[in-house]
């Protein structure tokens, strides 16, 4: 990010900073770091303004007097520092960096004190206790208690003293789970590993071993390179021969960003126990037991023994599964592939194998059937089956030549956007995320209607360059559920129907219900009505065969019970070192993770595994003790998707009409009102985990 803007230009006006004009999309082949630093100073300047005219006292305070100003001056910083996270995310460059951590602080201390004004927090219980309120919609009630609940979580009824304290603990926070995500960036773009001998990657697929090749003619090198980009490391796992060529990939991913790696200065052991000891201060300040006590607060579950007693069950249910794989698993490496002692590196390759012989299929054969036009196209003509919409191709400035933009219609008429950025690259955070670039709401003029917009990032293999010529880039079917899941974000915040922005989308929407529409979408990549319309083998073109479907429906839940497991472990990690875990007490986090394992896990790594220091979910990515949702959503989602089993005519589930009630009573509603409301009006009952169980092949 270079300059090319004269020093003498006002870069705080609309017309020389591009990330001031709101007057339609964001202008990302323009903005660039130095835009950053004036651009916030400008807005903050601006919804200062707004909120010391609003602290005046009013005679009678109204919607339209009150919250409309407040919204209309917020909307526009949090639009802005929207793009700034998210190129800081997808681009990250020494300059933006720099210009994110520079304004990152203000941004915290801007939203610290505003939750924390008194003057607007009365205004917000005024309009909760008038005699107007009754006479607001839905939604704005909802906007309006949700506001009151968020005002005291934000400190507003402390005394002086202690919310400076708790203004100091937002802003140290902020700049630790921060430094928590660059370590784990940096931790990954660090290493390389360089093989020059081809036949130590005896069973890496030709695709894989191509892309390292090309990879390794880029950086001018001979033989191939592997990094710890996921599409990168994980086939090594999976496939090659060479147990030591997984044991030292395995290692280097296991030990990034940790007292381990060999690089202190990504050390993520003191952010962790930091961010711990800051999170527990901010619930003790809020007179509350734990942070997870907090989390909670505006979520489903009502308190930690709630969750703890969920996982623990569901870890009940699935450990008798989880030791029949384990067994079977380590039977089939001792006798098939003489591997005495399972180790953590060999667990995925000897499944991938065991998977083979069992199923007579390999994922890298289904792999070769999902191009991803076709897996696009595919998708695409799902939703619009579903939901009876129109999804084409828009124009828009985009931040990368790789990415995309889309546009979504219904009867000729805009409801959303989004971008779709697919591919793993130096300097773009791993992972696969949804986020909100513009929430729907209602403008001044009442009939117009500002469309969401969002961005879908992934983080799979580009297309490769074999001989000079680009190959399609091929999505493996996990990839390809990754895609609906996050698809399935985007459609909560577009195809929403609320016109006011603070429960609009995916906003106010409890936390352990919003990956309810995500894990839902996931249901459609096992059904043959959906893959024969979105498959085409790689050099003829055929789609899948129907037998190999066959098999990989068979082969749906193969150690589907390690795989529960596994989550039920991380979520119980997550719950007990924000409940009654103290980081400055004697157990060590490891100590604590453990024990967990010594209590659900059948198949625990080595002790220098240190995936702690990458779980960027609750260290960087806001599940703090949420990362249970994932599993206690999956309930709503298995559910829900069994109202469209119950409908389905010759096995074919893709029901318009039941789709367009789900769009009606979970989708467009977004956080109107509370998820179990949606949920039951959308199934007619309380949710229950029957469906789960039988999704996961765990029914009794």
């Amino acid at each position: 990010m270079t300059s090319t803007t004269a020093p003498d230009m006002p870069l705080n006006t609309p017309l020389f900073n591009p990330l001031l004009d709101f007057s339609g999309l964001a202008h990302f082949d323009t903005i660039k770091a130095e835009h950053v630093t004036p651009a916030i100073a400008y807005l903050l300047e601006q919804a200062n303004l707004v909120v010391k005219q609003l602290e005046a006292p009013q005679a009678s305070v109204t919607w339209d007097t009150f919250v409309t100003p407040l919204e209309n001056a917020t909307e526009n910083l949090g639009r802005a520092w929207g793009i700034v996270g998210h190129l800081n995310a997808v681009m990250d460059s020494p300059e933006l960096r720099a210009a994110y951590n520079e304004n990152q602080p203000k941004l915290i201390e801007f939203s610290t004190s505003l939750s924390q004004n008194l003057a607007l927090f009365d205004k917000y219980k005024a309009l909760e206790t008038s005699t107007d309120f009754s006479t607001l919609s839905m939604a704005r009630q909802k906007i309006i208690k949700n506001a009151v609940r968020d005002f005291r979580l934000g400190g507003a009824e402390l005394a002086d003293a202690e919310k400076t304290r708790f203004a100091a603990i937002q802003e140290k926070h902020g700049a630790l789970t921060t430094r928590f995500s660059e370590n784990v960036l940096d931790a990954t773009n660090d290493y390389t590993l360089f093989v020059t001998d081809e036949s130590e990657l005896a069973g890496l697929p030709d695709d894989v071993k191509q892309a390292a090749q090309a990879a390794a003619q880029k950086d001018s090198k001979e033989g191939y390179k592997f990094t710890l980009h996921f599409p990168s490391y994980f086939p090594i796992l999976q496939y090659a021969d060479s147990r030591e060529l997984r044991e030292k990939i395995y290692r280097a991913n296991a030990t990034k960003a940790s007292e381990l790696s060999g690089k202190p200065e990504w050390d993520n052991t003191p952010n962790i126990i930091s961010i711990l000891k800051l999170r527990n201060e901010e619930a003790a300040l809020l007179g509350l037991k734990s942070y997870a006590e907090l989390s909670l607060i505006p979520k489903m579950a009502k308190s930690p023994e709630e969750v703890i007693h969920f996982l623990e069950d569901l870890a009940r249910r699935a450990r008798p599964f989880a030791e029949k794989d384990l067994a079977e698993l380590r039977d089939f490496a001792k006798n098939q592939l003489s591997i005495d002692l399972l180790e953590a590196w060999d667990s995925t390759y000897a499944s991938e194998k065991l998977r083979e012989q069992r199923y007579a299929f390999s994922e890298q054969e289904v792999k070769q059937y999902f191009p991803e036009t076709k897996v696009v196209q595919g998708l695409f003509a799902l939703v619009q089956k579903l939901f009876s919409v129109e999804i084409s191709a828009d124009d828009a400035p985009v931040w990368h030549p790789d990415v995309k933009f889309f546009k979504i219609q219904k009867e000729g008429k805009l409801l959303g956007q989004f971008y779709l950025d697919l591919y793993a690259r130096q300097g773009k955070r791993g992972g696969a995320w949804m986020d909100d670039a513009r929430a729907r709401r209602k403008l001044d003029d009442a009939s117009d209607i500002q469309t969401p917009i969002a961005y879908l990032t992934c983080n799979f293999s580009a297309p490769a360059v074999v001989d000079g010529k680009t190959k399609p880039a091929l999505f493996t079917h996990d990839e390809v559920i990754t895609l609906f899941h996050e698809f399935g974000h985007g459609l909560h915040h577009m195809l929403t129907q609320v016109d006011e922005i603070g429960v609009s989308g995916i906003s106010g929407v409890e936390w352990d219900a919003v990956e309810l529409p995500s894990q839902f979408m996931e249901n459609f990549c096992w059904e043959w009505e959906v893959l024969q319309n979105m498959t085409a083998e790689a050099t003829t073109g055929l789609p899948l065969p129907r037998a190999l479907f066959d098999k990989m429906t068979a082969a749906k839940n193969f150690q589907s019970g390690l795989q529960t497991l596994r989550q039920v472990e991380f979520s119980l990690l997550d719950m007990h070192l924000h409940d009654k875990y103290d980081p400055s007490g004697d157990q060590s986090v490891q100590d604590l993770i453990n024990q967990v394992r010594a209590q659900v896990s059948v198949l625990s790594p080595p002790a220098f595994n240190r995936f702690q220091h990458s779980f960027s979910h609750i260290f960087a990515g806001g599940y703090a003790a949420g990362y249970y949702s994932y599993k206690w959503a999956e309930v709503l989602s298995a559910d829900a998707y069994s109202a469209f089993e119950e409908v389905a005519n010759g096995g074919n589930v893709i029901s318009a009409e039941t789709g367009s009630k789900f769009q009606r009573e979970i989708l467009a509603v977004g956080g109107s009102r509370p998820a179990l409301e949606s949920f039951k009006a959308f199934r007619g009952r309380e949710p229950n985990i029957d469906a789960l169980l039988r999704h996961s092949g765990m029914a009794a």
